[in-house]
């Protein structure tokens, strides 16, 4: 192991330990600076000391020859920088090699977000015949009730769900909890599951986590993906689909219905109101109508 490959695990430790960042966000750092470490190893540099502006220059530059999206250069040089960082507190170097390395412009690329039909086709997809149907359909209403980002919806505990009145309290990104609302339907379809679909799936076997696999223990992400995928092709949707397409399409719905902004970035866990803010592009009809009926002179017949 280089020198450069010590200071990498450290730093990714500190970002465990210190900053308590969530796993898969570690794992995205890591993946990022192993590129780096790799870059420098064709190179000939192995020591964290020996990692200057030039170096880093010629490997943003390496990214982009090989076909890297400007967004996907801005993560590497984000984790470039909070590494390079670490160096300098550590005395590695006494300057910052990538302090003022530019990030790549980036155009404001908008959520996918469902309609309201193709929401309503996707939850009835599942069925409510089968234990399995009975989890995934409360998995689904979950998220788009709620706004859940997928990591969160695995790792809900069963002790997260609050009846009266319902709410869920959720662990999100850096580890902070937030309480979300739980709507009527959500509600009614996470009971159903608890009722008649999870002691079939557990068959006695203990268990935490509100939606567990025959295991015990959480499904993973891969899996939720997975079976999302068929039902939106059973639900005849055919353009591009995630998890996160249903907590996108959770705050438009939301803005469209007279939702404010700032309960909708309460709900969604977005620690910048700024982040929140790309749902008034996607949803232009509710803010012209909403400019129609409150501005002085919004209305056409007056």
């Amino acid at each position: 192991m280089s020198d450069l490959d010590g200071w990498v695990g450290m730093y990714l430790d500190l970002l465990v330990v210190e900053r308590g960042l969530a796993p898969n966000t570690v794992a995205s750092y890591g993946r990022d600076l192993a590129k780096l470490a790799a870059f420098c190893e064709g190179r000939r540099v192995g020591d964290a000391g020996d990692v200057d502006r030039p170096l880093l220059e010629d490997f943003l530059l390496h990214l982009a020859g090989s076909g890297l999206a400007p967004r996907s250069i801005a993560r590497h040089l984000s984790a470039v920088k909070g590494f390079t960082k670490f160096l300098v507190r550590e005395r590695v170097r006494e300057d910052d090699p990538a302090a003022r390395l530019k990030t790549p412009r980036i155009g404001r690329k908008l959520p996918g977000v469902l309609r309201r039909d193709q929401v309503e086709a996707l939850l009835r997809t599942p069925g409510t015949a089968t234990p399995r149907g009975l989890r995934d359909t409360a998995m689904l209403e979950l998220v788009y009730s709620s706004g859940l980002r997928v990591t969160e919806l695995v790792t809900a505990p069963l002790n997260a769900l609050r009846r009266s009145p319902p709410l869920l309290l959720v662990r999100g990104k850096g580890d902070k909890e937030r309480i979300v609302p739980v709507g009527g339907a959500a509600l009614a379809a996470v009971a159903a599951w608890l009722e008649r679909g999870r002691p079939l799936v557990l068959k006695g076997r203990p268990s935490p986590w509100l939606f567990p696999g025959r295991s015990g223990k959480p499904l993973t992400r891969q899996a939720v993906w997975k079976n999302l995928r068929r039902y939106a092709l059973e639900a005849g949707i055919t353009t591009k689909l995630s998890p996160h397409t249903l907590r996108h399409s959770f705050a438009t719905h939301l803005l469209e219905g007279g939702a404010d902004l700032r309960s909708i970035q309460a709900m969604l866990g977005h620690a910048d109101i700024a982040t929140t803010e790309i749902y008034t592009h996607v949803a232009p009809e509710r803010l012209h109508r909403v400019h129609e009926e409150a501005h002085p002179r919004g209305r056409r017949d007056e």
